[in-house]
């Protein structure tokens, strides 16, 4: 029997749960973005230092923690809309969302190190900017399985192709701010301009697939 073919309550099992998950460590990934920082406040706090020392001596810290808490609410809210329309999950679906988390929870880690490292580290640039094309494609990757998987939700055709051309925007831009970053290092994290160009970009690639304007 072909899979088209079987009542959609009988694949898998039910979304709810799986998506109370994500949510959660979406949300505790959003919470360990602040720990360097108040752990930052207690070093000045225990030097004798004031609120303006700290504030002169972590500004790198405080941007990259504001950029990584846009971006990783970003992910969260592009996943949020697509799992609207999830009804059921399989083992491969969950499998493919836990290497999705993975890049997630990995993000406070990659922020920490952008953070606190000099501007010119390139390393520091590579793992930060390179774990956003990881959360990018593995996103991506949720997206297509869900496009070859039609029992597990319920969202029309044109949602699905809009959501593989923001999807594919956001991996193309990404790597492009990280080729940018590597081929010249003097603009550092400011590569990372080029997601001005998302809209643009996801309407240009939206056409190419065939998105109805």
């Amino acid at each position: 029997m072909a899979a088209e073919a079987v009542p959609r309550e009988q694949v898998g099992s039910g979304a709810e749960r799986v998506t109370a998950f994500v949510d959660g460590v979406v949300a505790i990934a959003l919470t360990l973005l602040i720990l360097p920082l108040m752990e930052s406040v207690g070093e000045v706090a225990g030097a004798g230092d004031d609120a303006l020392t700290w504030l002169g001596d972590h500004t790198g810290q405080l941007l990259s923690f504001v950029l990584s808490f846009v971006l990783i609410a970003m992910f969260w809210m592009i996943h949020h809309r697509l799992f609207a329309d999830v009804e059921r999950v399989t083992s491969s679906f969950m499998w493919l969302l836990a290497g999705w988390l993975l890049t997630i929870v990995w993000l406070p880690v990659a922020t920490a190190i952008a953070g606190r490292m000099d501007d010119d580290d390139g390393v520091a640039r590579t793992l930060y900017i390179g774990s956003l094309v990881l959360a990018a494609l593995a996103s991506l990757f949720v997206r297509l399985f869900l496009r070859a998987h039609p029992a597990l939700h319920r969202a029309p055709r044109g949602a699905v192709l809009e959501g593989l051309a923001l999807d594919l925007s956001l991996v193309i831009l990404f790597g492009a701010a990280l080729l940018l970053a590597l081929a010249i290092p003097a603009l550092g994290y400011w590569s990372m301009l080029v997601m001005l160009l998302s809209a643009p970009a996801q309407r240009l690639i939206g056409r190419m697939i065939g998105v109805r304007s």
